[in-house]
């Protein structure tokens, strides 16, 4: 059964956050980050992060969140990820399977109705929660993550997925992180680097480990590059109820530009008529790593708009 929603301890390396745990169905002891007040008036922000990612990847537009807007906000980690337990079978590494978990939250933390911020495979939480529980989404912001996803990105994140060396210091971090992701980001400053390899790796026993469990490596390593990639504009539609803001990085290689001006054109299409936006994060590829000030401010505007105060 799912712990309650009081069970709060101070997060290890968020200040001003909160660690809450709950059971999954099959007994796995999930983590999810929380900041703000609890007790609202406004509805609050579920974060969900990337393939590998974890809630460390929310800090900074998560505090601005709850800071401009007194919402509360909840970060994610997926089991496998970040401080949840590890599954003992990696199959379990599955959207439905992280959908249902996320759905357990949902109930245990007695939310009935939420915004959604999805990063990558977070943005695919996100559909498929309008598509399976279409009550609790009262707006969705997609990070960088589209109805048709390009070859050449999921390529890319399967080469390195699981397969970095570990670095034997933060410094070896920072130069491992900036051969493989320097073209995608080419003008983020040291401290961002840094920032980064701290999300991606922690300290145990004087050695940096993933945050990960490297067994994720094998979800991707039957995918089929050569065929085209179903597109997902099904699960894209079920968000037409209600508003919608797109964030694709201008170096992106996993949501192209066209695909991106389809997804605003074709949400403000039909009977709903709800608000679509869409932004690009300038020198930015997979994912965006919603920290830059203009990045933040449309964030907070959509939200805004999506539920006024």
């Amino acid at each position: 059964m799912p712990m309650p929603s009081d069970s709060a301890t101070p997060h290890p390396e968020l200040q001003g956050w909160q660690s809450l745990f709950y059971r999954s169905g099959d007994g796995l002891r999930l983590h999810i980050a929380e900041t703000g007040d609890r007790h609202a008036a406004r509805l609050p922000v579920i974060c969900l992060p990337g393939l590998t990612r974890n809630a460390l990847d929310f800090e900074v537009v998560g505090n601005r969140i709850a800071r401009d807007q007194g919402r509360r906000v909840l970060a994610f980690d997926y089991r496998g990820r970040g401080l949840s337990d590890y599954d003992s079978d990696w199959k379990k590494y599955d959207l439905m399977v992280e959908l249902e978990d996320l759905h357990a939250a949902l109930t245990a933390l007695g939310i009935p109705r939420a915004l959604f911020l999805g990063n990558s495979r977070g943005g695919l939480l996100t559909m498929l929660t309008a598509i399976t529980r279409p009550g609790v989404l009262a707006g969705a912001i997609l990070n960088d993550i589209g109805a048709i996803i390009e070859a050449q990105g999921l390529a890319r994140i399967r080469s390195y997925v699981g397969k970095i060396p570990t670095p034997r210091s933060e410094d070896q971090a920072v130069i491992t992180l900036k051969h493989l992701f320097g073209g995608s980001f080419p003008e983020e400053s040291d401290e961002s680097w840094l920032a980064f390899a701290r999300r991606v790796w922690r300290s145990e026993n004087g050695q940096l480990v993933p945050r990960y469990d490297t067994n994720l490596m094998r979800t991707l390593a039957d995918l089929d590059l050569e065929k085209p990639i179903p597109p997902l504009w099904p699960q894209f539609d079920a968000l037409k109820p209600v508003p919608f803001l797109l964030i694709r990085g201008e170096l992106s290689d996993l949501l192209s530009q066209e695909t991106a001006e389809a997804m605003v054109a074709r949400h403000q299409q039909g009977e709903f008529g709800q608000p679509a936006r869409l932004h690009i994060a300038p020198k930015q590829g997979h994912a965006p790593l919603l920290e830059d000030e203009p990045t933040i401010a449309a964030i907070l505007d959509f939200l805004a708009i999506a539920d006024p105060a």
